[in-house]
């Protein structure tokens, strides 16, 4: 299997036992991985535990919360949108949402130009996170607890909540991870006429046969949903119990930035869409030229994560260097910049709790990684680099 797919067996046997070696030092609760390539599942590993105080093993099944894993789905619902002629890219944010006619920039300036649907799914909005812990508007955002699923009057109170704040930055001007996801999502609300949860299940989840992914679980997969816990003090402390936690219950916000929970198996299936251009298994959600702009470098000026972040540490799921931004996704540009081994053209994002993804075009690759942890963001993207150097370091043959 993995021969035929261009792999060595001996050197795929690196991944489980690298993920073994930090489950043993008390860095991972535990981890799943599955790799495709050329039409075939090349590999699939799985080590530790879903849930280490009633010591259930880690299993193919296992629910994972996606966390931002969540972003590209939003981005491709918004993008069978635009296929339709009924959004555009270069749309203006206000035409759609009335209340943003009137934002201002930090200090009470006016932003230099009109936010628009581009600079939403490219991070370049002006909005924030607070998690940023950075800005008084960040501040704000924690004191508002925008974009939270428990938010009284879901997505419209929180863009009512978005109206009233300043942008941290005109929009363009910078790259900041920020809630401009889930007013992606609102917008798939207002344009399809269809809760944005809805959408997604009616035209994405459903068609694409993810029957484990959802905004909500339901009690009876309860046995295979997997413990969260986050690294504190070179500890893991339980995050959200899976036999208590939230997402039991209907989210009163439909997060397009951070809402669904969902399987590898289901993930690889929407990754596997990617990779076929937008096709799998006889269903199309995307033509090929709009993967194509999905996945293209959209950052003004061609340039790099880096070259836009306001800040050397500013959060980010990838990393910085030889790295641009997509339609929802972050995209290689140059390999040798990023510094460990890759292509040109691969596309990835992952989410809060170390899950990650990456497709690989022109290797005909889709990876998935799940595990349940909340990590500091180097020791984070540190775990991907080391990944993704694993896998590519495991191949015999490149097609690229």
């Amino acid at each position: 299997m993995a021969t035929e797919a261009g792999f060595s067996d001996d050197r795929l046997a690196r991944i489980p036992r690298f993920l073994e070696s930090q489950v043993e030092a008390g860095l991972l609760p535990g981890a799943l991985t599955v790799i495709w390539r050329r039409g075939r599942l090349a590999h699939q590993s799985m080590v530790g535990a879903i849930d280490m105080a009633r010591k259930k093993p880690m299993r193919h099944d296992a629910i994972f919360r996606l966390y931002s894993m969540t972003k590209p789905v939003t981005a491709v619902a918004l993008l069978m949108l635009m296929e339709e002629g009924v959004i555009a890219l270069d749309d203006p944010v206000k035409r759609f949402i009335p209340q943003f006619a009137d934002l201002k920039v930090q200090g009470g300036g006016l932003p230099a130009r009109d936010m628009t649907v581009l600079d939403l799914l490219r991070h370049t909005s002006g909005l924030t996170y607070g998690f940023h812990n950075r800005t008084p508007i960040d501040a704000e955002y924690r004191r508002l607890r925008i974009a939270e699923p428990d938010t009284e009057g879901g997505l419209p109170a929180m863009i009512a909540q978005l109206a009233a704040l300043p942008l941290e930055y005109s929009p363009g001007d910078a790259w900041i991870y920020s809630a401009a996801t889930d007013v992606v999502g609102y917008l798939v609300e207002l344009v399809s006429g269809r809760s944005y949860a809805k959408f997604v299940r009616d035209k994405i989840l459903s068609p694409l046969k993810m029957g484990d992914t959802d905004f909500q679980l339901e009690k009876d997969k309860r046995h295979r949903f997997a413990a969260c816990y986050a690294l504190k003090d070179g500890k893991l402390d339980l995050f959200d119990d899976p036999m208590k936690s939230p997402w039991f219950a209907r989210p009163k916000l439909e997060s397009g930035g951070g809402g669904l929970v969902g399987t590898a198996d289901d993930y690889l299936r929407f990754c596997r869409m990617l990779l076929n251009k937008g096709e799998l298994d006889g269903l199309r959600l995307l033509s090929p030229k709009t993967v194509a702009l999905m996945t293209a470098n959209h950052l003004p000026g061609a340039a790099e994560i880096a070259d836009l972040s306001p800040t050397t540490d500013a959060f980010n799921e990838s990393g910085y260097r030889g790295i641009g931004f997509g339609l929802g996704v972050a995209v290689t540009l140059d390999p040798a910049r990023v510094g460990i081994p890759g292509t040109q053209g691969e596309f990835t994002w992952g989410g809060m709790a170390s899950t990650t993804f990456f497709v690989d075009p022109k290797e005909e690759m889709a990876v998935v990684f799940m595990t349940q942890v909340i990590l500091d963001t180097a020791r984070r993207v540190r775990l991907r680099r080391d990944l993704r150097s694993l896998i590519y370091g495991a191949m015999t043959q490149s097609y690229a």
